[in-house]
This record gives C-alpha cells, structure tokens and sequence, in this order.
C-alpha cells in the first residue's frame, strides 16, 4: 500500500466511525448551511462529505439530490489536499469545465476543509453559484469559520466524550483542545513543558492484561490518578491520554532548571509507591514546546518518546533527545519501508561470502547475505535494519524471502556445474512459526533441490527466545536433510549445553573470538579448545571474520575445517561469486609461526 493509499484509508476509517454517511437531516447542520449561502448570497451550498466513490451531502440547500460521484468532484479535491479550494468560474478551469457541476449549470464554487482533530479531511463546507465571481478574503474566512462550526458539532454529536470514565480526568481529545487554546492565550514564543507520566511499561501492561483481573488496570489508573491530583499537580489541569499515560503542561514561567529537579523528586515517590501495590514501573518524559510554534500531536509523541527513554535514566525521568528521536523516527520509518521493500522488485538482493575449506583454500560453500538498496536513503546496512526486521512482523516474511531467493541463485549454479552448499540465517520468529519446516521443504522441491543442499544459522539467543518450540523446530528440520549451524558460538550464555543438545552438523566460532588472534595467547587458547570440543562432539567447525593469512595458518594448524571471511573475499554479488575461485592456497603460505595449544578437555567459562 502506498502512502497516498494509506493516508486515503485511514481518512475513509476517520469518517465511517462518525457514524455520519447516510444519516437524517440534522436542523443542527442545516441552520448552518442556510447561513452560509445567505452570507454568500448564492442559491446552493452543502456539507458535503468525501466517501470512496461519491460526495454525500450530509445537509443541503438549493440541491435535489443527496449524492453525486466523487470522481471529478471540487469537494474530493478539498478532501484530498485538506486545502480551502476557489475556483471563480468553473468553465475556464481546466479540470472541471467538463465536469458535471458545470453541465448543470454552476460556474462559481468556493470550499472549506472539514478536518478532525487528528488531521483528516472528512470533506468541505461548500457553496456555488450559477454565475461567476470572485471571492473577498473576509468571505474565505466566513467560510472557514463556517466549517469550524460544523467541525464543532460532529464533535459534539459523534465524539466519544471528553473526560475518561475510569480516571475522571480530562482526555486526549480535551488535551488536544486545549493545548490549541494556549497557542491563543499565551505570548507567542513563550516557552513551556510538557510533562507525560507512564504509569507502567507495555510489557508490564500487557502481562497484567493477561494475568490480572480487569479491575486490576482500573485500580492502577484510579490510583494513579489520585496521586497525581495530590502530589504532582494539585492546582493544574491533568490529561489522561492513554490507558496509563496522562500529561500536564507547566504554568507559565516555570523553566527546565526549576521543574525538573520537582518531578525527579515526585517519581522517586511514585516509583516506591508503586512496588508496595502493583507490579508497575511508573516513568516521566519532559519535552520543553514554544507556544505558537508546535503541535499538541507533536509534543505528545516526543513526550512519548522521552518516557520511554525514562525506563533506562536512574531517575526514571528523561527529557526530550531531539538526536535519539531522529534515529527512533529512522528506525521505524525504515521498519515501514522495508515492508514495501519486501513486494517491489529490485530494492533488495543477495550477496553471498565465500566458505572454505581450510586445508585446501578452496571454496566448498556460500553464506546468503541480504542487502537493502533504498530508493531514497540509497544502502542501508543490514546491521542496522536487520535488527529491527527481526523483532517485527516482518521477520518470517523475510527469511521466505531470502530462502527463496538464496535458492533460486543455488539452483542457477548448480545447473552451471557448480556444487556449494547454500548457508541462510534464520531468525527467533521463524523457530515458533507455524509451518515453517513444511515451508522450507516446499521451496526446496519448488526449486528441485536436494535438502543437503542447503544449511540454516542459528544463533543460541534465537533459540534460548523458546526453548522448548525451538527444538522442536530443529528436531523437524534435521530429520528433512537440512544442514544445521549454530552461528555466533561462544557469544551466548549457555554455548556448552546447546552445543550438547542441539542437532547441529557445524559450530561456526564467532569473529569475536578469531580478531587479533594472532596475537592473544589466551585467545588462541580458547579457540583451540572450543574446536576440539566442537568436533569431539561431531561438529565440524568454521572460523568467521578471518583477515589475515597469520590467523588462517593457525586455524589449520589447530584443526578447524572451514573459514570465512575479508581475507578470501568480501561478500560478492551473484555473479561475482559464480565466478570466483578461491586465489587463498594455505600450502603457499608464508606466515609466522604460531604456537597451537595443546587440546585439552576443560570446562571452558562460554
């Protein structure tokens, strides 16, 4: 879905829940409507709303019908652009001089946006007249003052109320208002805060949803709205925003110096208070705002953001980082893209990196490795959307991606007479995904490849995420034929029991481990008895990040069978590596001797 598509459906959604479309005439709206054609002094004007396919008229005056089609219509035009739209004569503007306002007659069209409190344009307050003319700016401004007022009576008809039921306190639709009502009682450029206290982490929220009875959540708002009426704000005005979230503004004059050491105070309180009674972490964000100048959405959402940067402060109280919001805002806006990346060709690819054989230097192996090409943000590197792909729900959708990519490339060369076993990482979410074995099978024979043809990396913290389902999944995949690698060893908690239990055909060490281990005795020890252990347990081993011939020769000497890495090759494209031939041939070379601990059988600290 596109952002234009997306934009148009959330307005559609705004409008349905209104509950508007296709309702009786309202003397409410009506009186409005009469009033602005008789400020205008013309025949006809409407509120007319922006449905899918067809403009409705809500209420009408000098109009027979109650709907015409929304394609070529000036009032969808409004909708779209949330815009106030003139046009002085409709048979010399080229994109309606054919439309069918202008074959029945109207020359004159003047309408003003109908937006929610959140942004969305319903429609247009709008009047036309059969003849052209021109229009005053104190005529526009009647106009827009006109569709306030209808703003203003949806609301009060359709909204959902202003104060919260549970905590008794205004709401955010209140807060929103009034904070728009500061921008006009307040000096423009006065400098205020903005103060969001979380009651609770949304882990904790949702673990108490499941866990708890409902009176649970309510009794934590009570309480914390009681609190906050007598310890943080008695004399001011505080908003409940969300289930746990409530904001309140500072009086005018107070500063970043004199507030804030006040509200580390009172969450010091709040934090005790609220171990004695609930299993709460309560968190404050501070977001300092000039009058005049931001948005109550805006300052909410960095209040939002700073609350949440809270959890990690001592004092669990933060206030706004504009730097770390840019790289939140970044990591989520690429979260978004990288889905569409998924359905659009040609933003993302396969490299692949050279596995080989350390006795012989040649290359008896690939690792898939995916690569993401922005269409605006140019390469963005995998370790940073990776991660975030990974904690998504895009993260099975990727891994289907990449397999199916990886062996459309591997049924490619071995069609070309090349045989290499094709390596594919695999996340936590694929090892609970339902089906996820069936899956891998399925694209193997859709491509009519063997499953030895193919190894999947695994980490030990995707497995440690669910244990007991992770095993199981490997179990299932072990008894297909597909190759099993635990990626990263040595970099998690419990590397010696999995290595025990897992059904893995490979260790791979990690480039943690083989960096400056030319250097490192200790080092050098450790990776020795990793790889005996490894393959005394029937595991063939591989040394990632391997970039120096010095570091390749004491691999081989210490018996590990494979290696990766810049020193036979950074990850190549498709073709490169087709073509590649690995030019590392460790009988020719020259390198310092390195002493190879003996193998020992103790228990390591991994």
């Amino acid at each position: 879905m596109t952002h234009s598509q997306l934009k148009e459906a959330r307005r559609l959604d705004a409008l349905y829940k209104l509950n508007l479309l296709d309702t009786p005439p309202s003397e409410a709206f009506d009186r409005i409507t009469r009033m602005a054609a008789s400020l205008f002094k013309l025949p006809i004007a409407a509120v007319s709303l922006t449905d899918a396919n067809r403009q409705w008229f809500k209420s009408r005056v000098g109009v027979e019908h109650d709907t015409i089609p929304r394609m070529r219509a000036p009032c969808g035009q409004v909708a779209d652009s949330s815009e106030v739209l003139v046009i002085p004569d409709l048979l010399r503007d080229d994109s309606y001089r054919d439309s069918l306002l202008a074959e029945s007659g109207i020359r004159y069209y003047a309408g003003a946006p109908l937006t929610t409190i959140d942004g969305h344009c319903l429609g247009a307050m709008c009047v036309l007249g059969t003849e052209p003319r021109d229009t005053t700016p104190e005529e526009l401004t009647a106009l827009c003052d006109l569709a306030g007022m209808v703003m203003a009576q949806i609301e009060l008809q359709h909204a959902l109320g202003r104060v919260d039921a549970v905590s008794g306190l205004p709401n955010r639709l209140q807060f929103i208002e009034d904070f728009q009502d500061l921008q006009l009682d307040a000096a423009d450029g006065e400098q205020r805060l903005a103060v969001l206290i979380n009651l609770a982490s949304l882990d904790q929220l949702a673990h108490a949803a499941r866990a708890m009875k409902s009176s649970y959540l309510d009794d934590l708002v009570t309480d914390g709205a009681r609190w906050l009426r007598a310890e943080i704000a008695p004399a001011q005005r505080i908003y409940h925003v969300a289930t746990a979230q409530f904001m309140l503004l500072s009086p005018a004059g107070e500063s970043l110096e004199s507030w804030l050491p006040r509200v580390e105070a009172k969450m010091q309180v709040a934090l005790a208070f609220a171990k004695t009674r609930y299993v709460a972490t309560p968190s404050a964000g501070v977001v300092p705002f000039d009058v005049g100048h931001d948005e109550a959405l805006s300052v909410l959402r960095k209040a939002r953001s700073a609350a949440q940067d809270a959890f990690d402060s001592p004092t669990h109280v933060a206030v706004y980082s504009q730097v770390e919001d840019v790289l939140y805002q970044r990591r989520f806006n690429l979260l978004n893209d990288f889905g569409e990346a998924l359905d659009s060709p040609g933003q993302l690819r396969l490299v692949f990196q050279p596995r080989v054989d350390v006795a012989n230097g040649r290359c008896i192996g690939a690792e898939a490795l995916l690569r993401w090409c922005h269409p605006l943000l140019g390469a963005v590197g995998p370790g940073e959307f990776i991660p975030i792909v990974e904690r998504s729900g895009l993260a099975q959708k990727t891994t289907a991606w990449v397999l199916d990519e990886a062996l459309r490339h591997q049924r490619a060369w071995r069609d070309a007479g090349l045989q290499l076993q094709m390596s594919v990482n695999v996340s936590a979410a694929n090892l609970t995904e339902p089906g996820f074995v069936a899956g891998v099978a399925a694209a193997l024979a859709r491509h009519e490849l063997p499953a030895d043809c193919l190894e999947l990396e695994i980490t030990e913290s995707a497995i440690m995420a669910h244990p007991v389902r992770a095993h199981a999944t490997l179990a299932e995949i072990a008894r297909l034929g597909v190759g099993l690698a635990i990626d990263d060893f040595g970099t998690g908690y419990s590397s010696l029991s999995y290595l025990q239990k897992m059904p893995a055909d490979v260790v791979k060490i990690d480039q943690s481990f083989i960096r400056n281990l030319e250097s490192d005795t200790r080092q050098q020890a450790l990776v020795t008895a990793m790889i005996t252990l490894s393959q005394d347990l029937g595991h063939r081993v591989v040394a990632e990040g391997v970039e120096t011939a010095a570091v390749l020769d004491f691999l081989r000497r210490a018996g590990c069978e494979e290696a990766q890495g810049y020193l036979f090759a950074a990850p190549l494209e498709a073709d490169a590596f087709s073509a590649y031939s690995c030019p590392i041939s460790t009988s020719a070379l020259r390198v310092p001797k390195l002493t190879v601990p003996p193998r020992t059988t103790a228990t390591l600290p991994l």
